[in-house]
């Protein structure tokens, strides 16, 4: 399992690299290869067609908690019981899910307003019923994913999603360069969905030979599955409101352009995003466990945040100010292109104030393992209304970057006040330590961000030869200085294992 657990941090280091690369290579094309009012009904419809994810319930981020359960009381028999429950439950909920969403298909009007011309409400259509069916496939898989995940048999599930990441790009890029389209795209990413559920069910099925029983189901037992779920879906409204709702009022107040500028920004606050939660993710059974068997789980949870905490503080460091001083130029003259100057601002507006959340979102599966996920449930999903009020005047005003600045607000009070209190003195997690533990890695970054300045004033970017090389230097500079300043003996232990595994084992 250490192994596994080991093999599947890399990998999914590895994965989110290479998704990250491809994106920066393969997104640039689409985009101006869609236009932007092709971009922004695609990114509108996906983002509205995402709600559907909250048929899943909370179910899937409660199975490992049940999982822990009867796999510690080596109950095989409750354990094939719970199974059971589980894919059919999401079978079904997939297929309300379907009905649902072709239902709505067939009002584009009413939900995207008025806005848009009526062949973009035409395409929309067809977009949103494919986008509903590949919805369908993704909620059967994900029971699937919750599965494997539960047995920590991380390299297989990290080595699935690297492929389909690599696969989906090399399949639309040719296409979209023969003159096919948005509803190419997301028929591309159906096929991918659906060969993904049927290595998951082999995998499981065949490889794993997971029990599993469909009778007998213990009904008392689902109801403290429901009970447990309903804030974990209550989190999933949230984090729908907070990153996608935006999009909806932007096709109400400003058009398909202005999607576009914030679909930009949206994208690359999603790669912070998952960048930050890859690592995280590995830990889940761990913390699980610890929850079920350790008495004196409050240490175990302070050392594990502050641990995982460190190492996503440094790299998501990089990624900040590398953006910050190297992030404008990219978007207009690499990424997006002209028309896409806001998106930059609206990035900031996304990035900076989730970086509190993303260094401890393994506190989040911390209150799962230990059901006391509720209170972030209620007071992220007061701050998403707040969101929602404050952004319908300020998207009217200032477009895009206005919808940015509301999500803004929410975060900032939500994670960066209130979460860190609820930490400390409800899970008895020690937050003025994992402050002054992340305090410490300042030092290292005195001279990047003087770099940084020195270079947003002095150096003018005139040309994309220039602009690499300036990164380069940049993120070597960083490196070099976080490395000998601020990471600790085992955090250098980590990296020189990378680099040289011998060495280390030594």
């Amino acid at each position: 399992m250490k192994n596994q657990l080991k093999a599947g941090v890399i990998l999914s280091y590895l994965s989110t690299g290479i998704s990250i690369v491809i994106q920066l290579i393969y997104m640039p094309i689409m985009i101006r290869l869609l236009g932007q009012s092709e971009y922004g009904l695609y990114s509108l419809v996906s983002g509205v067609v995402s709600y559907l994810s909250l048929f899943s319930l909370g179910f899937s981020g409660a199975y490992l908690r049940f999982f822990s359960r009867f796999n510690q009381r080596k109950d095989k028999k409750g354990l094939a019981s719970l199974n059971g429950m589980f894919i059919t439950l999401f079978c079904v909920l997939a297929m309300a899910a379907l009905v649902c969403g072709i239902i709505l298909s067939f009002f584009p009007k009413q939900i995207f307003g008025s806005k848009l011309s009526s062949s973009e409400l035409v395409e929309a259509k067809i977009l949103m019923i494919i986008l509903v069916i590949n919805m369908a496939v993704t909620l059967i898989s994900s029971i699937f994913d919750s599965i494997t995940s539960a047995y920590e048999q991380f390299i297989f599930q990290r080595i699935v999603g690297l492929l389909s990441v690599i696969i989906n790009p090399f399949v639309c890029l040719p296409l979209l360069l023969m003159g096919y389209r948005s509803i190419m795209l997301v028929t591309v990413a159906f096929v991918i969905s659906v060969a993904k559920l049927i290595v998951n069910i082999w995998f499981c099925f065949g490889k794993l030979k997971i029990p599993v029983s469909f009778h007998n189901f213990e009904f008392g037992l689902l109801r403290e599955i429901s009970t447990f779920s309903f804030f974990l879906l209550l989190n999933m409204v949230i984090d729908q409101i907070n990153w996608n709702v935006d999009k909806l009022i932007l096709s109400h107040t400003n058009g398909t352009r202005e999607i576009a500028v914030y679909g930009v920004a949206s994208q690359i606050n999603s790669l912070f995003i998952t960048f930050s939660t890859t690592i995280s993710s590995v830990f889940s059974p761990r913390i699980n466990r610890i929850a079920v068997e350790e008495e004196n789980y409050q240490k175990e949870f302070t050392d594990l945040m502050i641990k995982v905490g460190r190492i996503q503080w440094l790299l998501l460091g990089l990624a900040t100010a590398g953006f910050i001083v190297f992030g404008k130029y990219f978007i207009v003259h690499i990424y997006a292109g002209k028309g896409y100057e806001k998106a930059y601002t609206a990035s900031l507006y996304l990035v900076l104030p989730v970086l509190i959340p993303l260094i401890q979102n393994v506190g989040i599966e911390m209150q799962r393992a230990l059901n006391k996920h509720q209170f972030r449930s209620l007071i992220y999903f007061i701050m998403a209304v707040i969101n929602v009020f404050i952004s319908i005047p300020l998207a009217g005003r200032f477009g895009c970057v206005g919808a940015a600045m509301g999500t803004a607000v929410s975060l900032l009070v939500a994670n960066g006040l209130i979460m860190n209190v609820f930490y400390h003195k409800v899970l008895g997690i020690n937050m003025k330590l994992f402050w002054r533990e992340i305090a410490k890695t300042s030092k290292g970054f005195v001279i990047p961000v003087i770099a940084g300045i020195w270079i947003m004033r002095t150096i003018e970017f005139n040309s994309i030869i220039k602009y690499i090389i300036w990164g380069i230097i940049y993120v070597l500079l960083y490196c070099t200085s976080i490395f000998f300043i601020s990471c600790n003996k085992e955090e250098k232990q980590i990296i020189l294992s990378l680099v040289n595994r011998k060495k280390y084992e030594k």
